[in-house]
């Protein structure tokens, strides 16, 4: 991914001042980074936060892509809100996606009305991604939740009670990201599948992000990009 978004910022006219790695951490202290305009991030995991303190103390706006910690994203918004930072964070910067989650939330409202449908998801990705369900799976399970009143919360792999939606995750070859969600009653199933070719679509969003991102302060999300 860092390696995509450096040759697409080069290719829209952009400057990269600082490249930070696990090898290097001593680097966002450095003026070069601090003379950043904005900063993408896309690690771990267990490494997300504590990059993006770093981005915080450092003054220089953050794009995180990074998925696998969102259930301490409040934590940080009340930091980025004392430090008068700026974070851009979203689970999937890919534009299809975006309007994926935008299709999905559509179709919920209008399964809410059918009971005989159960709801259920796969996602399929690389076996290099290390968090499961996956973050994007994760926001569409919350897409869902919003607008199925039957449907209370999300569980990984198994339904254990009718109002769970289950996520069942596969982790295989080089596979950049497949998310299906079906419908399925005793008479048939509806199926809404995003399939991503490539991983350039996110890291075309990300880079898009970054030069919205920049200038602005407080907590931005595709929503306020894309305004859908």
């Amino acid at each position: 991914m860092g390696k995509t978004i450096e040759k697409i910022a080069l290719e829209r006219g952009h400057e990269i001042v600082s490249r930070i790695d696990i090898d290097n951490l001593e680097e966002f202290d450095s003026e070069a980074f601090k003379s950043a305009a904005v900063a993408i991030e896309f690690t771990r995991p267990e490494n997300a936060i504590g990059n993006i303190r770093k981005c915080f103390a450092a003054k220089v706006p953050v794009v995180c892509g990074t998925t696998g910690w969102s259930n301490q994203i409040e934590t940080i918004k009340l930091e980025m809100k004392q430090a008068d930072a700026t974070l851009f964070w979203a689970s999937n910067f890919s534009l299809g996606v975006n309007i994926f989650f935008a299709v999905n939330k559509y179709v919920a409202k209008i399964m809410n009305q059918f009971s005989d449908y159960n709801v259920a998801m796969t996602e399929i990705h690389h076996t290099q991604k290390l968090d499961a369900p996956s973050g994007t799976a994760i926001t569409l399970a919350e897409g869902l939740l919003e607008n199925i009143d039957r449907k209370t919360a999300w569980t990984n792999e198994h339904e254990n009670m009718p109002t769970d939606i289950a996520i069942t995750a596969i982790r295989e070859g080089d596979v950049p990201g497949t998310h299906t969600i079906n419908y399925t009653s005793e008479v048939d199933t509806i199926s809404i599948t995003h399939e991503a070719k490539s991983r350039h679509g996110f890291a075309f969003g990300a880079v898009v992000a970054a030069e919205f991102t920049a200038g602005k302060k407080g907590f931005l999300s595709m929503n306020d990009m894309l305004k859908f």
